[in-house]
């Protein structure tokens, strides 16, 4: 078990060494789309990629209707694996809607020897995904 501040300085240090190890401008919180942003989510259980869309619940559908129409062109040019949950529940209690691709094997932030093969699927499946949304980004907003 880790203490708090141990754990905190191993996912800065993971972090950091994504950073340095893939140093490329991702778009993340960049989307230009009021209240989409994409996230990299790493803890001790799991590792995904996601498009997270939690504005308010007007802006939610509208976006959230578009992603739908897209559905099949992005799992079938783009991101075969991703999910997508109209409802989805954070830690926190918020609801958002979210389309994520999750890590399909078990690794732990805590474990240093999974690092490289997160830091991969997130290089390897964020580039895709934000390709398939900059490339219909006029269609979500539309």
């Amino acid at each position: 078990m880790f203490s708090k501040e141990e754990s905190r300085l191993l996912r800065e240090t993971f972090w950091t060494s994504f950073g340095k190890s893939f140093p490329r401008k991702w778009l993340l919180y960049n989307t230009k789309l009021k209240g989409v942003s994409f996230k990299f989510y790493f803890d001790t259980k799991k590792a995904l990629v996601a498009l997270d869309v939690e504005d308010d619940l007007e802006h939610r559908i509208k976006y959230w209707e578009k992603l739908e129409a897209l559905k099949t062109i992005l799992k079938d040019d783009y991101l075969p694996n991703a999910i997508y949950e109209e409802i989805y529940i954070l830690e926190n209690t918020k609801e958002i809607s979210r389309i994520y691709v999750p890590l399909e094997q078990k690794v732990s932030i805590h474990n240093k020897n999974t690092w490289q093969d997160v830091m991969v699927f997130f290089n390897e499946t964020m580039q895709p995904f934000e390709a398939f949304f900059m490339a219909y980004k006029d269609v979500i907003e539309s």
